[in-house]
């Protein structure tokens, strides 16, 4: 029998091996538990000129970037605050639960490279643009104001996976710790600032209810008839077809249009 060659001289092995961060568990997690669900996506293209501008005059004035997650956040509360119950979750005897607060838990990187930290904004939907915005610096600053950290959510990270997975199921089945842990709705950004244009499909793994922020670019649109350079967001609607219906995220799916394309909230700034 003939041994196998051995690899070439050639070939760069060299390498670093670094062990699996525990904090990446819950990623993981969330990716195979959100694989089992129903869920449909509506790719919506907006034009967000108006809201760009306004910021690029903020930082031209005053030196100080605001956060457009922060504005897209206020938007999206504000949709949901008319039409609560597509926000709705299903308890462990098959009722509807609809919460009145619309609590929207985002991703905020504290440092690069890391893993993102989730950060409840609650009650987004009776703050204003400007309160949000100083809430989601406030966190980026010093992540310790955010009520997502600390011994306990370390302590869940590393726990075996068969403990994390009774802690999903009992989050599932009562609506009231689902919100406590995870907000009633969730903003995802995975290439806001990227150059050109593309949708990004988010895992759900328990909200009803989600917003995926992908490319922004820069393509002619019509206004009032004439073909001029406008500034265009991909975002991406998700819902779990099982409890909401394709008519109610539609008309969403408008609402959150019309507010983002107004720059709603942004004349409070002035």
């Amino acid at each position: 029998m003939q041994k196998a060659n051995p690899l070439p001289a050639t070939l760069n092995q060299n390498c670093t091996v670094e062990p699996f961060p525990a904090t990446r568990n819950p990623v993981v997690d969330a990716g195979r538990l959100g694989s089992r669900r129903h869920l449909i996506h509506g790719l919506m293209e907006l034009d967000v000129t108006t809201a760009r501008a306004y910021f690029r005059a903020h930082k031209a004035r005053t030196g100080a970037s605001l956060s457009f997650t922060g504005f897209l956040v206020a938007c999206w509360a504000h949709a949901i605050e008319g039409n609560k119950s597509v926000q709705a979750y299903r308890n462990w005897r098959n009722q509807l639960v609809i919460f009145d607060d619309v609590d929207v838990v985002i991703l905020i990187e504290t440092q690069i490279g890391g893993v993102a930290l989730p950060h409840i904004l609650r009650g987004a939907s009776r703050k204003t643009f400007r309160q949000i915005n100083d809430e989601i610096r406030g966190v980026q600053s010093d992540p310790s104001q955010s009520s997502q950290t600390g011994p306990l959510m370390e302590w869940g990270a590393r726990a075996p996976a068969f403990v994390r997975d009774l802690f999903y199921t009992a989050l599932r089945v009562n609506p009231h710790w689902l919100k406590q842990f995870s907000g009633t709705t969730t903003v995802t950004s995975v290439g806001m600032f990227g150059a050109g244009s593309g949708w990004g499909i988010g895992f759900m793994p328990w909200h009803t209810l989600g917003l995926t922020v992908g490319g922004l670019t820069q393509k002619p649109g019509v206004v009032n008839g004439t073909i001029v350079v406008r500034e265009y967001l991909c975002v991406t609607l998700s819902v779990d077809h099982d409890i909401v219906d394709g008519a109610p995220a539609a008309r969403l799916g408008r609402q959150l249009k019309e507010l983002i394309e107004s720059g709603y909230g942004l004349e409070e700034e002035h």
